[in-house]
């Protein structure tokens, strides 16, 4: 395994978010590779102060910017959600030995029918029966599985937002994301050198060019174009913030079935709710599966009587109240909820050789 820790949290890690904080990590959420000339520009302060903000956040895991296959596109990524049964008392134990594995990218410890849901990511339906098998045959503490392939996932966690900023603020940072000189277009190569970006920015997705280039031994120019391709077709980013600084800090997991004349109206209302952090249709007895932040327990039913009311065809057939995140997207979480350490994501293609550029 490779896993990468952080340099080690500060003293006195901040305990909440003030107003500058919550419009640092908004404007990530929204651009996040935007330079700080920008986000300083749009919150009303200097570059440097903004950029301290968001370093002190960072260094004490409270918030980061992170990269992954584009879940959108089952040619990019196959995904499953899979819940697991474990013997008594051994959930945490296995939790942490399935988080330290590149291909499942969270882990949660669940209270209900499951005590375990996590999120395996594959290149194909044959790598994921591959990995189904490796990663639970055997496995000390495990009794039993149930994996849901994803279909297709209409919203996930890069689109959810604190929401601190007005309106022209998000604009003026949506369009400068849009004209972004990286957002190039072309197809990705999904070679050695893509894998190395992609490894790269799961680990620090505001990484410079420069730092990149040297950490792929490959020339700037080269670099940025094909992070421009990455970018624009195969990998998605996201600034994530530690769920109990969020003002969200319950988590839930539901298993919910519509009929397939009213599965795309469904899950379009779903991914409009801010509850919702993402999305899944599923293959199997349950064919969505909602993973929710909720601001107090009672918002646990509240939530799903809402759903209820805007979107009655859908059946809520389960649900599990989320006792701890183990893993997040790839970033190792404490219990409360700060990010400890990265296992960098592995390149889901075959890959070939890719001679250097020197620029």
């Amino acid at each position: 395994m490779d896993t990468q820790f952080s340099a080690g949290n500060p003293p006195n890690p901040p305990n909440e978010l003030d107003e500058l904080d919550r419009g640092v990590v908004n404007a990530l959420q929204i651009h996040p590779r935007a330079p700080w000339t920008l986000v300083g520009d749009v919150l009303g302060v200097n570059p440097v102060t903004a950029a301290r903000r968001w370093h002190r956040l960072e260094e004490a895991g409270l918030a980061w910017v992170t990269a992954y296959p584009r879940l959108s596109d089952a040619r990019i990524v196959v995904t499953a959600v899979v819940e697991i049964d474990t013997e008594p008392g051994v959930g945490e134990e296995v939790a942490e030995a399935l988080a330290a594995d590149p291909a499942v990218a969270n882990v949660k410890l669940t209270a209900g029918s499951r005590d375990l849901v996590a999120a395996v990511q594959a290149a194909d339906l044959g790598e994921l029966a591959h990995l189904s098998t490796v990663l639970f045959r055997g496995r000390p503490g495990v009794r039993a599985t149930r994996t849901h392939v994803a279909t297709a996932v209409p919203t996930e966690g890069s689109r959810w937002r604190l929401r601190s900023l007005d309106a022209v603020q998000c604009a003026r940072l949506e369009a400068a994301a849009c004209s972004a000189p990286e957002a190039a277009r072309g197809a990705p190569g999904r070679d050695t050198l893509d894998a190395r970006l992609l490894e790269l920015l799961s680990t620090d997705g505001r990484m410079s060019i420069r730092d990149l280039a040297a950490g792929c031994d490959a020339g700037l120019t080269t670099v940025r174009r094909r992070l421009g391709v990455l970018l624009a077709s195969w990998v998605s980013l996201r600034c994530d913030l530690a769920r109990p600084l969020s003002g969200w800090p319950l988590s839930a997991v539901y298993f919910a079935s519509v009929s397939a004349r009213h599965l795309r109206e469904t899950t379009r209302v779903l991914a409009g709710m801010r509850e919702v952090r993402s999305c899944s249709i599923t293959a199997g007895p349950h064919n969505v599966v909602i993973d929710v932040w909720l601001r107090a327990m009672g918002d646990v039913h509240g939530f799903e009587a809402h759903v209820a009311r805007q979107v009655p065809h859908l059946a809520i057939d389960d649900r599990s109240v989320v006792l701890r995140t183990v893993k997040h997207m790839g970033r190792l979480l404490d219990r409360d909820g700060r990010c400890v350490g990265v296992v960098p994501l592995r390149q889901l293609q075959g890959t070939h050789h890719v001679a250097r550029d020197e620029n």
